[in-house]
């Protein structure tokens, strides 16, 4: 049986803007009080692993040791079927500049550039995954692993800026509009006793709410 967090302060172990974002809007509903790891101004561990769950468990154990609370990370990526699942736990180096900032428009040009280059030009032949692994770490070690996944397609150009990251080049499966045509609401799309999450973060959560904190 997954162990329960009770509430009160909670250490989002992240930096980016866009997930802590999406992470808090998700978690404000459970009265939990919390900041993240920028906030705190807690450096940033070296993501070295192979696996979403290593960097996940990376981030998690570095903001739960620096602060001696709870500590919730995600690390998540796109995988595309054609590329053999790149950029994959690579996602956020794909769009990494020499000076240690992100360019995604880079990033998405770089995956449809390699795309073009296997003559992958059909919705079929386009194929690809986000996928995201929440870690929560308790003050004595313990981690427990969440993990969602949304299945699409990704187009070209991209389209919308209400996203972040490589929203605007994924459609979701079932749908018409990418992720960064959706508001963060609609990639939610779910709330204790509504139906289940759309976006592979919301996915993830929506177990960690289950299995964590007790909420169908």
């Amino acid at each position: 049986m997954s162990r329960r967090l009770e509430k009160g302060k909670l250490v989002i172990a992240t930096h980016n803007a866009g997930k802590l974002k999406e992470i808090r809007e998700l978690i404000e509903p459970f009265g939990f009080e919390v900041t993240s790891a920028g906030e705190l101004g807690l450096p940033e561990p070296d993501e070295d692993g192979t696996t979403f769950e290593h960097n996940a468990r990376l981030k998690a154990i570095a903001a739960m040791e620096a602060t001696g609370l709870p500590a919730l990370s995600d690390d998540s990526g796109l995988c595309v079927d054609a590329l053999d699942g790149d950029p994959g736990v690579y996602t956020a180096d794909w769009a990494e500049l020499p000076d240690g900032t992100r360019d995604f428009a880079m990033a998405m040009r770089n995956v449809e550039e390699k795309l073009q280059a296997k003559g992958a030009n059909t919705p079929d032949q386009r194929t690809g995954s986000f996928n995201a692994t929440l870690c929560l770490a308790w003050p004595d070690g313990h981690c427990e692993f969440y993990k969602g996944v949304a299945q699409g397609h990704l187009v070209w150009p991209p389209r919308g800026d209400i996203g972040f990251g490589y929203d605007p080049v994924f459609v979701p499966e079932g749908h018409e509009r990418t992720f960064g045509e959706m508001t963060s609401q609609e990639k939610h799309g779910w709330k204790p006793g509504q139906p289940d999450a759309l976006s592979h973060r919301a996915r993830a959560f929506q177990i960690f709410a289950r299995e964590a904190l007790g909420v169908e």
